[in-house]
């Protein structure tokens, strides 16, 4: 059985080459073939005979099928079903600012978290996506736009929020985000790549030594336990004191700083007592926090805060002289805003 082209790093792609008796500089051209130049179709230039056949022979250069596409009439959102080759889906993101994009990028079919706050969770997991599943979002995404909204390919920045607990697929995600800065690939910058958490120790001990330099970004959501056990389960098992001692150790780059994501959920810890507990646990940190008011999603128990609550919440934080933003829904008319994804819906 072949294997994906899109599974291999750099590194994995040159020594296969080299393991093969194979001239390792076809690594280049592949990779700035499939993912500079986003071409779909073997490359079939520059490339030794024997490499060309041996590429033939052995690996799968297909990418995950786009199923349906939904397009947000409020904001040009684009929300994707890919179908994988055994049938299950999975949903991807594209979020537009000033004719640039973020992709909201999926790392597992469901998910093991069962957050409450997350329609996600609903499903449950079925499965960790491969890495060539991960990158096949992206670059399926970028075909799409280059198809449908010329001119506007360009996606910069690339955000583990989809489906799943990112970390809970560690491996796969850690090879995603290399192809990802690869120089001889999309060459994304460490700072344009966040990595998504519900506060999944195991993960997190593996982050300094294996992706550094790369954005984290914890959901926080309640910074009282009995809360926060409701909203997040996991947290019972990897309470929020043990998590942040973990956060605190990674390093950090001179401008760089950690994102806290505070859903903000209508009479349940929206109140000026849960931001003064909030902002008493991140002061004096290298914190940036993201308030997300509650997008609602079919049979959710939780509901929305009006405006001014989130701005009085916001007010409270303020007076810690913690950097915060009130985060602007996108794509909720589609059900792409942030934790209303299911490919089962």
């Amino acid at each position: 059985m072949k294997q994906s082209f899109y599974n291999l790093n750099f590194s994995d792609l040159e020594t296969v080459l080299r393991q093969n008796d194979l001239n390792d500089s076809a690594a280049s051209v592949l990779f700035n073939w499939h993912y500079k130049k986003k071409e779909k179709a073997q490359c079939t230039t520059n490339i030794a005979k024997d490499s060309l056949v041996f590429l033939q022979d052995n690996f799968d250069f297909s990418l995950p099928e786009i199923d349906t596409v939904q397009e947000s009439n409020k904001d040009r959102s684009v929300k994707f079903l890919f179908r994988l080759k055994d049938g299950h889906k999975v949903e991807t993101v594209l979020i537009p600012f000033h004719k640039k994009y973020s992709i909201c990028l999926s790392s597992q079919v469901g998910c093991a978290m069962n957050c409450s706050f997350c329609f996600t969770g609903k499903q449950g997991l079925k499965r960790n996506l491969t890495t060539s599943e991960i990158v096949g979002q992206f670059l399926q995404a970028w075909l799409w736009l280059a198809k449908n909204r010329p001119g506007e390919e360009r996606i910069l920045n690339v955000v583990f929020m989809g489906q799943g607990e990112p970390l809970h697929n560690f491996d796969a995600v850690k090879k995603a985000c290399e192809i990802f800065l690869s120089q001889h690939g999309t060459s994304i910058g460490f700072q344009k790549i966040t990595i998504s958490t519900a506060g999944y120790i195991p993960g997190l001990k593996r982050w300094s030594q294996e992706i550094p330099g790369v954005n984290l970004a914890l959901s926080l959501h309640s910074p009282f336990e009995e809360k926060r056990n409701e909203l997040i389960p996991i947290n019972k098992k990897y309470p929020l004191d043990e998590v942040l001692k973990v956060v605190d150790q990674i390093p950090l780059s001179k401008k760089q700083f950690i994102t806290y994501e505070y859903i903000l959920i209508k009479h349940f810890n929206d109140s000026p007592d849960d931001a003064k507990k909030l902002g008493t646990i991140l002061a004096g940190k290298r914190a940036y926090i993201n308030l997300i008011p509650f997008n609602t999603f079919p049979e959710s128990p939780y509901q929305c805060p009006d405006l001014d609550t989130i701005e009085r919440f916001k007010a409270v934080l303020d007076t810690y002289k913690i950097p915060t933003l009130i985060r602007g829904t996108k794509g909720d008319d589609v059900l792409a805003a942030c934790g209303q994804l299911n490919s089962k819906y």
